[in-house]
């Protein structure tokens, strides 16, 4: 599990965490997010989603797969130092910079020139966009698959597992291992954008599960009538035995 995943309950983190309330701080941010979102809309997994587009006749040089399961991964195959050093949509630029690398839509030679090559005064004015994307942005991809069908019900105890992690994973790292109680049970099964290795990507139901905080921090949680609540993935729930 990478350290990102464990900020629940840390103590003495570098600095005090920033609660920034702008949705973009600065102007390029906006760009970041509208690549984010046609490179999703171009992606070629929309074929078989929810519903379908007719992507292979897209006329686009872009012929990959682009989920928020790839951003995810490219944001947590970072250096942790710059991880916690990086803002929001510097993650973002980060992540999707280095697919493009991986891919070999841009090398680092034609990226450092461009670079170099820019000034404020250089910026292109709002870009076109493709009726597929504007399609996606109306119609969006449905991760649900089907009706539930659940294993567990509301009021059920689990436990959450503590399974290997790959590249990504959806489970919070502080909560492994601990016990909590089915709150919900969601109306659907969901797949994934990608097979994890940590159990989810097919279709699967999706808990909202409570917690004690006494059960996560143990003496250092804050008394009172609060509850923790996290929504997990099936595969991420275990029964736990009942003693004989």
């Amino acid at each position: 599990m990478k350290l990102q995943h464990y900020l629940g309950g840390l103590e003495g983190l570098p600095e005090p965490l920033t609660l920034e309330r702008r949705v973009f701080v600065e102007d390029w941010e906006k760009r970041i997010f509208g690549i984010h979102v046609a490179m999703m809309g171009l992606s070629n997994h929309l074929g078989s989603a929810l519903p379908a587009y007719p992507i292979d006749e897209v006329p686009t040089a872009f012929k990959d797969e682009w989920t928020w399961a790839d951003l995810r991964t490219g944001a947590e195959a970072m250096n942790p130092f710059d991880y916690f050093k990086f803002r929001y949509y510097e993650k973002w630029l980060g992540g999707i910079t280095q697919f493009f690398l991986d891919k070999g839509y841009v090398t680092e030679e034609e990226l450092a020139e461009r670079m170099a090559s820019l000034s404020p005064a250089d910026a292109d004015g709002p870009p076109e966009i493709d009726d597929q994307v504007i399609a996606y942005l109306r119609y969006g991809d449905s991760p649900r698959r089907d009706v539930a069908h659940p294993k567990f019900a509301v009021g059920s105890a689990v436990r959450i597992t503590n399974v290997p992690a790959d590249a990504h994973s959806r489970l919070p790292g502080y909560l492994r291992g601990r016990t909590g109680t089915v709150e919900r049970v969601f109306e659907g099964d969901y797949a994934y954008f990608c097979h994890t290795g940590d159990g989810i990507g097919d279709p699967m139901p999706i808990y909202i599960v409570e917690f004690d905080p006494a059960e996560i921090w143990g003496p250092r949680a804050e008394g009172g009538p609060l509850s923790l609540y996290a929504e997990l993935f099936e595969a991420y729930l275990e029964p736990i035995e009942e003693e004989s």
